[in-house]
């Protein structure tokens, strides 16, 4: 009991050193807990939603096809379950707008993709729709209400008997925007008045476990020549369940990565401090020796300080993460994804994992520490340590040099290479705070380089993304355009090996100048007849170099999984949604026929971009049309979904780095009571042996700051790396302004450390420090 009240009051003669401790362990918490919780709770609910409401596992389109045509399909090896709905695309005009819906029949007996109700019910009645409750949310629709659409040139008004959200569209388009784009639901009754018959356009396909979905398209395919097949897209594919499970995979990469560069932090400065502090009680541990308290006692009494401290900060950085870092990421995941009820709770074991890490690091340095004083005899314990022989320093060996520094700075430098091993901690507690602000900032101004990017690639004014089935013959174009260039986009496998990786195959023509291309070192590249453009995702994770030949499968069916071994040309930059780019006469020599999908336009003049558009969006065969306004959009939301963690990663590393440069200076003044109290009887003015503390941090700080530098260059690409995949490339560059923000922020925590330290200066006892010894 002696020995706890012992501990408590160590911690209130220190106690702003132990609050540095307890933010240091509080942030690592803090980011473990939020990033589990949110990598933990959004895997495990998707993984829930999609079973419990049937996620189609392929998605199959016909011009028109029968219920019997249905029926005979269903009779295909693997399929568990088929049904068939009609699809249209329709708009809805406003006072200054004009958006777009999705619309599907709904089967009687609905057991794939099957909706959530929000509130209301599922139509019954053909005047009866079903409508997505973020695009009402947006319109301001009610259950009830009447909402008036066009498509297929007719005029048609719906009631609204429910609002809902449905498993296939869990994100709709790249920046989830509701305003311009919803779905909606009807009954099969009201397929006549768009298709004139009781006809289906589309399949969905609920396949039996274990069967490959693949090998299922093929014989779907096979089977339809009779029918007006178009095309079909298997569930991995689709927009929407491709975007979550790549959200999933990068916060799962995060989860681990973010947390363990902070816990390792944390152990080298729970290390290096508690190693200090015992050092620097060697006196205490000779009196409690000489009063018969057993080793055991004293190694259990100190380990009791980084137990005490890893309890309170995991507390206080789980409480920090429920009460900011989940609010946070439940806005962030509402904005970004159509997820109803799902739910990010806090789980009470992930307190656990911080409190074991950072105790488990605390008691061993206490153990490494104290085991060498425990050995001591009590008399020996009690004694301080003699002092150092220091043989002359390099500088005072040079003839001129020494005799002209002033005494301060002579007595600063013999300080610094008499303690060499504290002057080296001293200068850790720097390196990692210096590292960890360097890798904060790089990663922050990495994603603005992400967003950046889609700007400089893409300089188009249009981009016009046409229906399945398009052939160059029927595409029609307007007046007013500067130039145009097609775009051919294939669903391709990159193969390497045993390892299958699905990606895209953008084809268009060399001399395309709306769209660019940049190697690693930003300089243009350009498209060739001669090979393929791999993107530098992909050529990172398979060492893909130019010259190389890989090989893509073609996955559409109708190109029957063709393999061709392509030749790489150059590695592309790419940190966006990154795709294989070659030109329409690279892509025939392999006998595969180009085939309009895209089309990219520069309007000659502002004007006459209006009436492009306008243009465009009666053209039936028109799916999209995105602009320079949705690029800046789509930008903007890449920062915005993702910076708030790294803006907290940047707020937590300042944290982290005071708390570091905070509890090392402030041990380096404990120990240097009896020195620093011999200056002021000395004369030394109580300004003047601050500038001393001061110039010497400085120093350490700048030697440090030296080290830093290419650690940080080390350590940022293992970050980098850890969060990139092939379908996620992240800028591994540290540029002059990062590192000078962070040296900079560095020099500032040092600073302000010193000026919170003066007061410890100030309160130091002169006649009882110098008489400890005795």
């Amino acid at each position: 009991m002696k020995l706890f009240i012992k501990l408590l009051r160590d911690i209130k003669h220190s106690i702003g050193q132990f609050i540095a401790f307890v933010l240091v362990i509080a942030v690592g918490a803090f980011f473990y807990a939020g990033l589990v919780t949110l990598s933990d709770n959004l895997s495990a609910y998707t993984k829930g939603y999609f079973q419990e409401h049937n996620l189609s596992d392929l998605n199959v389109y016909y011009s028109q096809i029968s219920k019997q045509d249905v029926a005979e399909l269903s009779l295909i090896p693997g399929i568990h379950k088929i049904e068939e709905r009609y699809t249209l695309d329709a708009t809805q005009a406003f006072d200054n707008m004009k958006a777009s819906l999705k619309i599907h029949s709904i089967p009687v007996h609905n057991e794939i993709n099957t909706p959530t109700l929000i509130e209301g019910r599922i139509p019954s009645q053909k005047d009866e729709i079903l409508l997505d409750s973020h695009y009402a949310k947006e319109h301001q629709y009610r259950v009830g209400d009447q909402i008036q659409i066009r498509a297929h040139e007719k005029n048609v008004t719906f009631t609204i008997s429910g609002l809902g959200e449905n498993v296939e569209y869990a994100k709709k388009n790249e920046i989830q925007d509701h305003k311009t784009f919803g779905v909606a639901y009807m009954t099969e009754a009201a397929i006549p008045q768009f298709a004139g018959v009781l006809d289906y356009n589309e399949i969905l396909i609920d396949a039996e476990e274990g069967y490959d979905i693949a090998q299922i398209g093929q014989t779907i395919e096979a089977q339809s020549k009779a029918l007006s097949y178009v095309s079909q897209i298997s569930k991995e594919r689709t927009f929407s369940y491709a975007q979550l499970q790549q959200t999933i995979h990068n916060n799962q990469l995060m989860s681990r990565v973010i947390p363990l560069v902070l816990f390792v932090i944390e152990a080298i400065i729970l290390f290096l401090t508690m190693s200090r502090i015992i050092d620097s009680q060697r006196n205490q541990v000779g009196i409690m020796k000489a009063l018969g308290v057993s080793n055991r006692n004293i190694m259990l009494h100190y380990m009791g300080y980084p137990v005490l401290v890893g309890i309170i900060g995991s507390l206080l950085g789980c409480v920090l993460a429920a009460s900011v870092f989940i609010p946070l990421i439940k806005a962030s995941n509402a904005k970004a994804y159509s997820l109803p009820d799902i739910v990010f709770s806090l789980s009470f074991t992930s307190i656990i994992p911080p409190i074991l890490f950072s105790s488990a690091f605390g008691m061993l340095s206490c153990y490494l520490s104290g085991r060498a004083i425990l050995q001591e005899r009590a008399a020996q314990a009690m004694r301080p340590k003699p002092p150092k022989k220091m043989k002359k320093l390099l500088i005072e060996r040079i003839p001129g040099i020494w005799r002209h520094l002033s005494y301060s700075y002579k007595l600063i430098l013999r300080n610094i290479f008499l303690s060499k091993s504290k002057a080296l901690a001293s200068s850790i507690g720097v390196v990692v705070s210096t590292v960890l602000l360097i890798t904060a900032f790089g990663t922050q101004m990495a994603l603005q380089k992400v967003a950046d990017q889609m700007e400089e690639v893409n300089t188009y004014d249009l981009r016009v993304d046409y229906t399945s089935g398009i052939t160059p013959d029927t595409i029609q174009l307007p007046s007013g355009m500067k130039s145009s260039y097609d775009l051919s986009t294939f669903p391709v496998e990159f193969i390497k090996g045993d390892d299958n990786q699905n990606a895209t195959l953008v084809v268009t023509k060399k001399e395309n100048n709306l769209i660019h291309f940049f190697d690693e070192n930003d300089n243009r590249l350009a498209l060739e007849d001669s090979g393929v453009l791999v993107p530098k995702s992909y050529a990172d994770t398979y060492q893909i170099a130019a010259g190389d030949t890989i090989q893509l499968k073609f996955t559409e069916p109708a190109l029957a999984n063709q393999t061709v071994d392509m030749k790489v040309i150059s590695i592309s930059t790419q940190y966006s949604n990154p795709s294989f780019y070659c030109t329409p006469a690279y892509l025939e020599q392999f006998g595969i026929p180009f085939n309009t999908t895209s089309l990219l336009v520069e309007a000659s003049s502002a004007t006459e971009l209006t009436s492009i558009r306008d243009f465009f969006e009666q053209d039936q065969h028109v799916d999209t049309i995105a602009d320079k306004h949705n690029l800046k959009e789509s930008a903007q939301y890449i920062l915005k979904q993702n910076s708030f963690i790294f803006i907290m990663f940047i707020i937590c590393a300042v944290i982290l780095s005071f708390g570091a440069i905070y509890t090392i200076s402030s041990i380096n003044i404990y120990e240097r009571n009896r020195e620093l109290a011999t200056l002021k009887v000395l004369g030394y003015q109580k300004n003047k042996i601050n500038r001393l503390i001061f110039f010497e941090n400085i120093i350490l700080a700048t030697f440090a700051v030296i080290v830093a530098l290419p650690i940080s260059g080390y350590m940022y690409g293992m970050v980098v790396k850890a969060l990139s995949s092939s379908h996620q490339q992240i800028p591994d560059q540290l540029s002059i302004f990062i590192l000078l923000v962070s040296v900079i922020l560095a020099y500032v925590l040092t600073i302000l450390s010193n000026l919170l330290l003066r007061r410890k200066v100030t309160q130091i006892n002169m006649i009882e420090s110098l008489k400890r010894i005795e």
